[in-house]
């Protein structure tokens, strides 16, 4: 028999909300929610702890939570709630009535490692928009590359914005957080080239040689990267636009950049 919840005035329900909506909270207390049968499995897959299973069985079966249990590390509390309940707490329009409180993971750069000799990277600074970023880990997925690095971030990686427009891929890619002189540092400690998204002194970015240890910097649309990553960098690269306007979405330029690398990387 699983525990019920079916009061939407319940304390846990009540720090569900809180964690959902206050980076403090989840920073706090090393917890964050996760919706969805998908977003749990690929968090398990990445070694994420379960803490606490919701699931309203009209949507989620008891099998179905079985299913996703068999590969969790530890024995999560596991709650039956009300459709109130469930309509209180679920963030996504869509979803599989399934959600759960799950333990953040560390970010900081010495957690990353490099089995591959010659890493790929993406590195963002200061990225505003949590969509912008959930794209960007999207890309990272899809491009499987190393790493991703967010210097000088402006909101806690597990905030739900993020976790959902980048469904999972959070859980899925190598990411780390530090400041702009932290992540420069480290990037050439490894030996690894820095290739900057910029309009001055850039070289277009399909004449890079990639094959060698690389890092792709982007920074946001409206202001660019910062002065220290221009100085450090190994080349400035740039798309040549061939419309009206000189720039793309952030998430848009990343990918082209980080498939080019795999092009010369993948496909010689």
């Amino acid at each position: 028999m699983y525990k019920q919840i079916s009061s939407t005035q319940n304390s846990t329900i009540k720090h569900i909300l809180q964690l959902q909506e206050k980076s403090r909270s989840r920073r706090k207390e090393g917890k964050f929610v996760l919706e969805g049968f998908r977003e749990l499995t690929l968090a398990l897959d990445g070694n994420y702890t379960i803490d606490t299973l919701f699931f309203y069985p009209e949507i989620c079966s008891h099998e179905s939570v079985e299913t996703l249990l068999k590969n969790t590390t530890n024995t999560p509390d596991c709650i039956e709630i009300s459709k109130e309940v469930y309509q209180k707490i679920a963030y996504r329009t869509s979803t599989e009535g399934i959600l759960a409180i799950v333990n953040t993971k560390e970010h900081s750069l010495a957690h990353i490692s490099f089995h591959n000799k010659k890493p790929l990277i993406l590195v963002a600074e200061a990225p505003e928009k949590p969509g912008n970023i959930g794209a960007l880990l999207r890309t990272a997925d899809a491009a499987n590359i190393d790493a991703v690095l967010i210097a000088n971030p402006k909101t806690d990686m597990y905030n739900p914005n993020i976790v959902r427009s980048s469904v999972g891929c959070v859980f899925t890619t190598q990411v780390a957080t530090g400041s702009t002189a932290e992540i420069i540092s480290f990037l050439q400690e490894k030996e690894i080239e820095i290739y900057c998204a910029a309009l001055t002194a850039s070289e277009n970015y399909h004449v890079q040689d990639f094959e060698k240890a690389s890092a792709i910097v982007v920074g946001t649309e409206a202001t660019g990267l910062s002065d220290e990553w221009l100085q450090n960098s190994t080349q400035n690269i740039i798309i040549p636009m061939q419309g009206k306007i000189d720039s793309m979405n952030v998430s848009v330029a990343a990918a082209i950049v980080i498939f080019e690398a795999k092009r010369q990387r993948d496909f010689k």
